[in-house]
């Protein structure tokens, strides 16, 4: 599973099951995202054990996708099967505010600082 743009690049590794967030994520619409949302969607319904999203290299991130995303963290934590941890770069101030909200979201949620 591959998503490529000008702008950022997404893909998921089943053998570690990581999905990588690269660039700088900013359409100007949420239906944008729609490509994105059915990306985590089928890592989703796989019900594995971990997944993990690595956000380390990516520089930017707009309200929507952070909507976006955070409903992803959501959807896993009503499903009560995956374990959800993200891996994100203190290089990048915006993650380490995001990423809070997202462990009141989910407090389970596992986070990895580069």
């Amino acid at each position: 599973m591959n998503i490529e743009t000008e702008d950022y690049t997404i893909w998921y590794e089943p053998e570690t099951a990581t999905v990588y967030f690269k660039g700088l994520l900013r359409e100007s619409l949420i239906a944008d995202y729609k490509p994105i949302e059915e990306l985590l969607d089928q890592v989703m319904v796989q019900e594995l054990p971990l997944i993990i999203m690595n956000l380390q290299q990516l520089e930017f991130l707009n309200s929507s996708g952070m909507s976006v995303l955070s409903r992803f963290v959501i959807r896993v934590r009503k499903q009560k099967i995956t374990q959800l941890k993200v891996q994100g770069s203190r290089q990048m101030p915006w993650q380490e505010k995001l990423l809070s909200n997202w462990q009141r979201l989910m407090p389970n949620l596992k986070v990895e600082w580069d």
